[in-house]
């Protein structure tokens, strides 16, 4: 008999397509399902994630979900995995039985994600790959009161992807905050859920208020345009994180692994 185990996973999204399994490439998806199917003699496995990152994106809290043999704890399916997902950027740090009915995706009623910019002149290095990097100067104080133009509930057309599958493109943003530190900049988003590339087309909006581009009130002009094209662009991938995901009890406490 099956059992069905919440995952918490983080991830280097740099090498891989993105969450999701592809015709061609490698994917999160595909290499924790590879790794699970040698749990079970190679039969499929298959696994749903709170959220589809795209390429690039990485995670520091993905939450996925699992059925696996009882016979296996899950402090072994966690050990397990993350001795067969080597040499991927992908690691297990908890994991914890949930109820058959439970979902990564459809239990959670929040999701959090963190856009590192790092504003400098020079090109990075030790973060390249883990922050965008932009080396006009940027004002903070601008794009914090341009984010509070975003928050509460409205309708996000101009800030979703054209390819946004989506029903509805009104989404409640509960948090949008820029955050400096000396020339890292960091702006963090909360939201029960977003619209495809939402966090990453605000970012790159805000971006263009910070440099001078564009004063706080066109951000309130864009929004109220309700088109793609009449928001910033799309901030790069390799800035945005997964940080958290959001569920009436978290499955990995109090019994923490």
């Amino acid at each position: 008999m099956n059992r069905r185990v919440a995952l918490r996973i983080e991830y280097d999204g740099g090498g891989f397509v993105g969450w999701q399994r592809q015709a061609t490439g490698i994917s999160v998806q595909g290499v924790i399902e590879a790794a699970a199917g040698r749990l079970v003699q190679g039969d499929p496995v298959a696994c749903v994630a709170a959220g589809r990152t795209d390429s690039g994106v990485h995670a520091e809290g993905q939450v996925v979900h699992i059925d696996l043999p009882e016979r296996f704890s899950p402090e072994t399916v966690r050990d397990a995995l993350n001795f067969h997902v080597k040499p991927h950027p992908v690691v297990v740090v908890a994991a914890a039985l949930v109820a058959d009915a439970w979902s990564a995706r459809f239990s959670a009623i929040g999701r959090a994600y963190r856009y590192d910019i790092h504003n400098r002149r020079p090109r990075l290095v030790l973060d390249r790959g883990r922050a965008w990097h932009v080396d006009r100067p940027l004002d903070g104080a601008a794009m914090a009161a341009a984010a509070t133009i975003l928050l509460g509930r409205h309708d996000f057309t101009s800030f979703r992807a054209a390819a946004c599958q989506a029903a509805s493109p009104v989404r409640t943003l509960d948090r949008l905050e820029v955050v400096q530190e000396g020339e890292r900049f960091s702006v963090v988003a909360e939201a029960r859920s977003f619209l495809h590339h939402q966090v990453r087309n605000m970012v790159g909006t805000l971006k263009l208020v910070g440099e001078g581009s564009w004063p706080v009130a066109r951000v309130a002009e864009a929004l109220a345009a309700r088109h793609r094209a009449a928001a910033g662009p799309t901030a790069p991938p390799e800035g945005l994180y997964l940080t958290g995901v959001v569920y009436p009890e978290d499955p990995f406490t109090p019994a923490r692994i």
